[in-house]
C-alpha cells in the first residue's frame, strides 16, 4: 500500500509547466508539514537549530496541476493526498541524484484570499472571485 496523506503549507509559489509535445500541465511546490513535537521539545530543536517541520515536495499533474498553479501561493494551507515515488536522474555533472517526491491525486484548498479578513469579503466572494457559498443577507429580506 502507497498512500501519503499530508496538510502544510506552501513554502512558495507552485511551478507550472507543460510538457513539451502533449502539453500537460505539471505543478510543483513545496509544503511545510509540522513534526508532532511537544512544545517543550519544539523549543529544544529550535534553540538547537533542528528543523521541527519537513518540506516534501509535491508533483501534480492536468487540470488539478493549473489550480494549483492559479489559486495557491507561498504560505497557504493544503491538503495532499496522493502516493510515494523515487526516482532517479543524472545531472550535469554525472551524478546519478535521487529524488523522492509525493504524486498528488489529490489537492484540498484549506485556505482562501487573505487570512486577515476571514478568507472572505462581504460579496461572498474570496480574493480570486470564487464563490464561498455564502451571501450576505439584509435582515429585512428574512421573511419570518
Amino acid at each position: 500500500m502507497n498512500t501519503v496523506i499530508l496538510i502544510g503549507r506552501l513554502t512558495a509559489d507552485p511551478e507550472l509547466r507543460f510538457l513539451p509535445g502533449n502539453g500537460t500541465a505539471v505543478a510543483n511546490f513545496s509544503v511545510a508539514v509540522d513534526k508532532d513535537l511537544s512544545k517543550d521539545k519544539k523549543q529544544e530543536f529550535e534553540q538547537q537549530g533542528k528543523p521541527t517541520a519537513d518540506f516534501p515536495r509535491i508533483v501534480v499533474w492536468g487540470r488539478q496541476a493549473e489550480n494549483c498553479a492559479n489559486y495557491l501561493a507561498k504560505g497557504r494551507m493544503v491538503g495532499v493526498q496522493g502516493r510515494l515515488q523515487t526516482r532517479t536522474y543524472d545531472n550535469a555533472q554525472g551524478q546519478r541524484v535521487y529524488v523522492t517526491e509525493v504524486v498528488a491525486e489529490r489537492v484540498q484548498f484549506l485556505e482562501w484570499g487573505d487570512n486577515k479578513n476571514n478568507n472572505t469579503n462581504n460579496t461572498g466572494t474570496d480574493d480570486f472571485g470564487i464563490s464561498s457559498g455564502f451571501q450576505p443577507v439584509d435582515d429585512d429580506d428574512i421573511p419570518f
